[in-house]
């Protein structure tokens, strides 16, 4: 018995923290959560009580319990089917009557087992009676009237039994256990207190906790939308400057110009590198970081960052060597363009800091629980054992002069390590000042068999762009003529057009081998436009190719819900853009043969 009045308080307690402005409406829906378990309890105290009085009031009692239950449920149920009502001063009296009718009948079995159950009968009503009153404190104290009507009952039970008791038989035995049960009326009266006080501190620490619940969300979208305006705002003139950058490089200059050309592009490269950076930490940060699963060529990746990263490696007189065991696969699953990302920051790093000597990238494979162990390793200045551990926190280097003498904002390490940490992995490093650092990126990867490998497409040669019909949706006029002097080159035929608007009505009087859809824009945006050329026309199976400052997941995310060719983010890499739409002549073509085959 003991056990379920503790239950039912535990219950009690913790549906006191969800306490809304209607205490008796909660009241309400607990009493009737609760009906089976006082039921349970009465039918429990009458086969104890009918053990140890030998009668059968027990069973006259527990069908009155049964009774006024019903009752009860009765006189509480407006409330629960309309928790939202405010009840009337008279339905408020009649519930603090039933409230009290119960109680009366309930503890009846008291008086009961007082007078017919012997010492063990005294001591079980007792304990019963404490237990109700104790239940009924904590279940009904933030609404007095009920409160009231709940514990008076109670208390003439727990009270007068025992000082009635005194005064008939003449014994000063039984007033002390009167005196007892004041003093427990009182530790439970001080109980009540802090349990309120409890639960209003709870109420408005949760109230406090949603209120900044609330504000970290705005902040947080307005943060995301800040960065999604920005990213853009930057993008589109970093696209006229790289571009034009390019375009340069590709007229005849003499040996001084080619150099300020090139400085342009590696300062182009650098900013929008700090751009993607901060986004990707941003993303990190906020918990957004969205992971892809595909199979990933190993070997094609790492012999491509090779590519990228030798030469500059060499021109500080380093030598960069790429070494792989022969038991790594060929074909991964994982996301090949984190992948890529966290080796682009470890051989970024290493080239920055190596000087002289080598950079040795090590990749073996751990069959036992299928992971790659790829190792970083250089002969660089190396970093102070008590920096190493900070290397990995945001906006942290080395030292204090790293940033002025080679750069960087801190954030390439710890956006890796979070990376690899989501994708399940994890990336140290080990030191030595002097003599260079070893970075290891150790990552689960799922193992694709060379059978369930799909034959690999030909790229396709860039030549295939010559005579195709290219329609281009912009709405900036820089970013229309950069794309026109981009692909005249490749000898294809560029339909120019400033809105989605005007790329639907070109979409439905003419056909293209591709187009290229910005997003922003006005009139129609290109998403809108995308969808329209998609749902008829001669342009519906034309591949759609994205290329906008928009470079955000949720960017991404709503051009693939259109089923996009390609995402390409601005500035243009002129060759990714050549090589993305001759992919996408030469697929279009086969499908149309496919399609008439």
């Amino acid at each position: 018995m003991v056990r379920l009045h503790i239950g039912v308080i535990v219950r009690a307690m913790g549906d006191a923290v969800q306490i809304s402005a209607n205490g008796w409406a909660m009241i309400a829906q607990v009493r009737f959560r609760e009906l089976k378990t006082r039921l349970g309890l009465a039918a429990f105290i009458a086969a104890t009580a009918s053990f140890l009085t030998g009668g059968l009031w027990p069973v006259f009692w527990l069908s009155l319990v049964g009774l006024t239950q019903l009752v009860d449920w009765l006189a509480f149920r407006p409330l629960r089917l309309h928790p939202g009502m405010e009840p009337s001063l008279a339905y408020k009296i009649g519930l603090c009557a039933v409230a009290a009718l119960n109680v009366v009948v309930y503890s009846g079995i008291a008086a009961i087992l007082w007078i017919a159950g012997g010492e063990a009968g005294r001591l079980f009503a007792m304990v019963q009676v404490a237990g109700g009153l104790l239940h009924v404190s904590l279940h009904m104290h933030h609404v007095r009237p009920l409160l009231f009507s709940a514990v008076i009952p109670h208390s003439l039970y727990f009270l007068g039994m025992p000082i009635t008791e005194s005064l008939v038989s003449g014994t000063w035995q039984d007033f002390l256990i009167a005196i007892g049960g004041v003093l427990f009326m009182m530790h439970l009266v001080v109980a009540v207190r802090q349990s309120s006080t409890t639960t209003k501190a709870l109420q408005d620490a949760n109230a406090e906790a949603q209120a900044q619940r609330q504000k970290a969300e705005v902040a947080s979208a307005a943060k995301s939308d800040f960065l999604a305006v920005v990213s853009h705002e930057i993008r589109t003139p970093m696209n006229a400057v790289i571009s034009a950058a390019n375009l340069l490089r590709r007229t005849r200059l003499d040996r001084e110009q080619r150099e300020h050309v090139s400085m342009l592009l590696d300062a182009g490269d650098v900013l929008v590198g700090l751009l993607n950076d901060v986004l990707d930490f941003s993303k990190i940060e906020a918990g957004k970081m969205q992971l892809e699963s595909s199979e990933m060529d190993l070997r094609d990746k790492l012999a491509s960052l090779g590519r990228l990263w030798r030469p500059k490696a060499e021109a500080n007189g380093v030598r960069l060597a790429i070494q792989i065991a022969p038991d790594v696969p060929d074909t991964v699953r994982t996301d090949p363009l984190r992948f890529q990302q966290m080796l682009f920051n470890l051989l970024s790093n290493a080239v920055k800091f190596t000087e002289h000597g080598s950079i040795t990238v090590s990749v073996d494979w751990r069959e036992a629980d299928r992971r790659l162990i790829v190792a970083v390793a250089d002969t660089g200045c190396g970093i102070a054992p008590d920096r190493l551990a900070n290397i990995f926190d945001s906006f942290e280097q080395a030292d204090a002069g790293t940033t002025r003498k080679y750069g960087g904002t801190g954030l390439g390490l710890a956006i890796s390590r979070r990376l690899a940490e989501i994708m399940g992995g994890r990336l140290t490093a080990e030191s030595v000042v002097g003599q260079g650092s070893t970075f290891t990126l150790n990552l689960p990867v799922e193992l694709v068999q060379t059978t369930e490998r799909a034959p690999k497409r030909a790229a396709a040669d860039e030549r295939a762009l010559a005579g195709r019909v290219i329609l281009a949706a912009d709405d900036h006029a820089v970013n229309r003529r950069i794309l026109a002097l981009l692909l005249e080159p490749h000898e294809c035929r560029l339909v120019l057009v400033e809105n989605g608007a005007e790329a639907v009505e070109a979409a439905m009087t003419q056909s293209f081998d591709a187009i290229l859809m910005d997003m922003q824009m006005p009139v129609m945006d290109g998403l809108t436009a995308t969808a329209r050329i998609r749902a008829e026309g001669m342009n519906r199976r034309t591949p759609v190719i994205a290329l906008t400052a928009n470079a955000m997941d949720v960017h991404r995310a709503a051009w693939d819900a259109e089923g996009v060719h390609a995402f390409l983010t601005k500035p243009i890499d002129p060759a990714l853009l050549a090589a993305t739409l001759a992919e996408a002549c030469v697929q279009d073509v086969e499908a149309r043969e496919a399609a008439v085959a």
